[in-house]
């Protein structure tokens, strides 16, 4: 719907400038040239499809320069809209080919003339139009008369009445030919915008102001600007008369942008961007910013607005070191939001991370393979360089720097730089990436920290000979504590989400004095034994040995313990995802029906996907706490009898969560969709 004329007025100021914008009467597009040009406007709209660029056959129109005036297509005397006029400045590019192909680009009529620069030239120009929501491409037909081909002059210019606009947007013009010679022009214009909507910072809260009269409706909505693919819309509601939205800070992003409309049939869209340039919106877009594994070797960012970034591995050892960029051998690849990258990865291992930098400066980091590979390892990256005539060298990577191969510095990989040679040349290090410069190998230290825990042992075995039987059970219990006590984690595999979501809760445990065995790193020895003869095993070992069983309840693990429960017995021909927890029942059961279960078993569940009343009652004979939430007493139920100090517990309980967060943020709230109860209006989800 057109804009009254009081609404232009406080938009573009008063006398002189409203009164010196010109007025188009009618609603009809129209276009004009300058003298001697011949010009068309097509009688509707066309795709918007610039195509490839092909070589000229020959003398071409090309658009040179766009230039833009803003006008008033006026329906009544005071009821206008603001146009945009385009004016399309042209010139003559390329030159004449033989005489014989001037025809096709519109020569002469009589294919027996000499002179080809007799010849008119004609031209199709596109004009591509767009400001949220609305995107128009017009088609213009111009012809340049034979007179006033003159090559790399100006022709002249032909003009576009002319595309409508709200107040407030910012829109973006761009001009090329069909079929397109050159690259096309484009230009970017911001539009004033109205004052009775503006925003205004108190504390921690933002306010969108809203001044408008009391009997007026208007539409409301916040969305997420894209620069690639459409809007993402946030909050959306009907309002009337004056009002003030509050928002969080922490809502705030650089392409939160705002759109405001009265209800009327056909109205104008305002739009604006205000936290584009915020400190805090940026500080929120990178805190928002996630990777996502997608296969074992591709992943993407998500981020609700597109950002300057460029990506690299990096090799996380155990200890708390900084994460070591392997650039070089590898380099900073740029990343794009949403898109799906690859690293040209050989194989994978837990210790590879992905550092995500923007303006040379750390933003992200994500170990996105330690969930389904394990925890970190005590393993040593070696980095072979290949030069000239087949010469190659090796160093390993350390806190310190890249050591030579060998070398008679004094680290740790320097004194075993004999034996990580010795293991690869036989095979048994894992080769990363390889390429024509060089190759990466992971090389394991178990065995070599083995053989010096060994020697420890034996000395310490010697000296405790000497000692009384109390001493060396002492010594035999601070062995085991430790070591740490064992846990055998036992779930249903209901959905690979949720699959992730395990692994990461046994990976942050194995950061605790806890030895944790799930299925999910022993697929292989699983299969080879089978699941009956696994889990049997497992709980046999883990039992002896004085620990713990955890049975994580799931929707999908209450319906299989209740229907053993049930029937009895599970069928015996059964497949599916809960093969391997239904194989673990016919181990565990025996245990609660006889009573044996209290001190060995503890249940869990997670919060919002499992209330802990929904566990069959056989099963809720033992402890069943709910994560997060129940950290604290779940990690005290795993601890040796002897727990730590309530404040040690605690702080383990914090390190657990933080671990586990986001794969709980990732499983309940997948990419793309707003978090339930969490909008950033008031009324938040409450659309129309």
């Amino acid at each position: 719907m057109p804009v009254t004329w009081f609404l232009l007025s406080l938009a573009l100021g008063r006398s002189p400038i409203v009164l010196s914008l010109e007025r188009l009467v009618g609603p009809q597009d129209a276009t004009h040239c300058s003298p001697g040009l011949s010009c068309h406007l097509w009688d509707s709209d066309i795709l918007c499809l610039p195509g490839d660029i092909v070589p000229a056959p020959g003398p071409v129109l090309a658009p040179t320069h766009l230039q833009t005036e803003l006008v008033l297509r006026c329906r009544k005397e005071t009821y206008c809209d603001l146009c945009v006029r385009v004016a399309v400045h042209l010139a003559v590019h390329g030159h004449w080919e033989e005489p014989e192909d001037e025809e096709k680009f519109g020569g002469a009529a009589d294919s027996g003339v000499e002179e080809p620069r007799n010849a008119s030239l004609q031209a199709q120009v596109v004009l591509s139009f767009q400001a949220y929501p609305t995107a128009r491409c017009v088609l213009l037909e111009v012809q340049v008369p034979a007179a006033l081909v003159q090559f790399g002059q100006s022709v002249g210019s032909v003009v576009y009445d002319c595309f409508e606009a709200a107040l407030g947007s910012e829109v973006r013009i761009w001009s090329y030919t069909q079929p397109r010679y050159e690259k096309e022009l484009n230009l970017t214009q911001q539009l004033p915008a109205l004052p009775w909507l503006n925003v205004s910072a108190d504390g921690d809260n933002v306010h969108l102001v809203l001044n408008v009269s009391e009997e007026q409706h208007f539409g409301l909505s916040l969305y997420w600007n894209q620069v690639q693919g459409p809007p993402k819309p946030r909050w959306h509601k009907n309002l009337t008369g004056p009002q003030i939205i509050t928002l969080n800070h922490t809502d705030l992003v650089p392409c939160l942008c705002i759109q405001v409309w009265p209800l009327e049939p056909d109205s104008v869209r305002t739009n604006i961007c205000p936290f584009r340039e915020d400190p805090r919106a940026h500080q929120n877009l990178w805190r928002a910013a996630r990777l996502r594994l997608l296969t074992l070797q591709s992943w993407l960012l998500d981020a609700p607005c597109s950002l300057p970034a460029e990506a690299t591995l990096c090799w996380q050892a155990p200890g708390g070191d900084p994460c070591q960029p392997l650039v070089p051998p590898l380099s900073w690849e740029n990343v794009t939001v949403d898109k799906v990258l690859e690293f040209p990865l050989l194989k994978v291992h837990p210790n590879l991370c992905v550092q995500v930098n923007s303006w040379e400066k750390l933003q992200l980091q994500e170990c996105l393979w330690a969930d389904s590979l394990g925890p970190l390892k005590d393993d040593v990256l070696l980095l072979e360089t290949r030069g000239p005539q087949d010469n190659r060298s090796l160093c390993a990577l350390e806190p310190s720097g890249c050591t030579s191969l060998p070398s008679k510095a004094s680290t740790r990989a320097a004194r075993l730089g004999e034996y990580l040679l010795q293991d690869l040349q036989s095979g048994q290090c894992l080769q990363l990436w390889d390429d024509d410069l060089g190759a990466l190998w992971a090389c394991p230290m178990d065995k070599y920290i083995h053989k010096r825990w060994a020697l420890l042992w034996l000395a310490c075995l010697l000296f405790a000979a000497a000692l009384s039987l109390i001493l060396l059970l002492k010594k035999d219990h601070a062995k085991a504590a430790a070591r740490g006590r064992a846990a055998l984690l036992l779930y249903s595999a209901d959905d690979s989400g949720f699959e992730r979501l395990v692994g990461a809760l046994a990976s942050a445990l194995c950061q605790l004095p806890l030895r944790v065995a799930v299925d999910l790193w022993s697929r292989r020895e699983m299969s080879a034994q089978g699941p009956v003869a696994w889990f049997h095993a497992q709980r046999r070992q883990t039992l002896q040995e004085g620990g713990v069983v955890v049975l994580l309840f799931s929707p999908g693990a209450v319906a299989l313990c209740s229907e053993w429960l049930q029937d009895g017995v599970s069928a015996p021909g059964a497949h599916g995802p809960h093969d391997a927890f239904r194989a673990s029942l016919s181990c565990v059961l025996p245990d609660f029906l006889q009573g044996r279960a209290p001190g060995r078993y503890v249940g869990a569940c997670f919060d919002r996907l499992l209330h802990p009343d929904s566990v069959p009652a056989l099963f809720r004979t033992v402890p069943v706490f709910s994560l997060p939430s129940q950290l604290p007493d779940f990690l005290g139920a795993l601890q040796e009898p002897r727990a730590p100090r309530p404040g040690r517990l605690q702080e383990r309980a914090e390190q657990v969560s933080r671990a586990l967060q986001p794969a709980l943020d990732s499983y309940f709230h997948p990419p793309g969709t707003p978090a339930p109860g969490r909008g950033v209006g008031p009324g938040a989800g409450d659309g129309t």
